[in-house]
């Protein structure tokens, strides 16, 4: 069990990590206090987990006249959406939220290059023969 409980709370670290810096290097993302933090990162990831796969199905034909660029206007939603739940996070604007949650999913991507998995579902490796197809 704990195996599984492992990559949860690094990705979840990650996050908490990621909104930390982004509500430094944008004015209008602010959060009261630790807790607000953590919090937001914890409904941020059962969000991108739940909501976020059901809103790009209902919004597939957008997504794809967009060439996904939609996909971007949904991060901001999750984001403007957790604000709206946790009482300690404040999001000055649509667009505040836009560009923070760009910002934040290319930290986290960069943060999470740099985090150990032992999972064999992350790892590339190369065949043992050599050949690759």
């Amino acid at each position: 069990m704990l195996e599984n409980l492992t990559p949860f709370l690094v990705h979840w670290g990650i996050t908490a990590l990621s909104l930390w810096v982004a509500s430094h290097i944008f004015d209008g993302l602010k959060f009261d206090n630790a807790s607000s933090l953590i919090i937001s990162a914890l409904l941020l990831g059962f969000a991108n987990a739940i909501i976020k796969p059901l809103l790009i199905v209902l919004t597939l034909p957008l997504t794809l006249l967009t060439f996904g660029l939609f996909l971007l206007v949904i991060n901001a939603l999750m984001i403007l959406l957790v604000a709206w739940l946790v009482k300690g996070f404040k999001v000055s604007s649509f667009w505040t939220a836009f560009f923070a949650s760009i910002f934040i999913a290319l930290l986290s991507l960069v943060i999470g290059s740099f985090v150990v998995t032992d999972n064999p579902a992350t790892t590339l490796q190369m065949p043992r023969d050599g050949l690759w197809l």
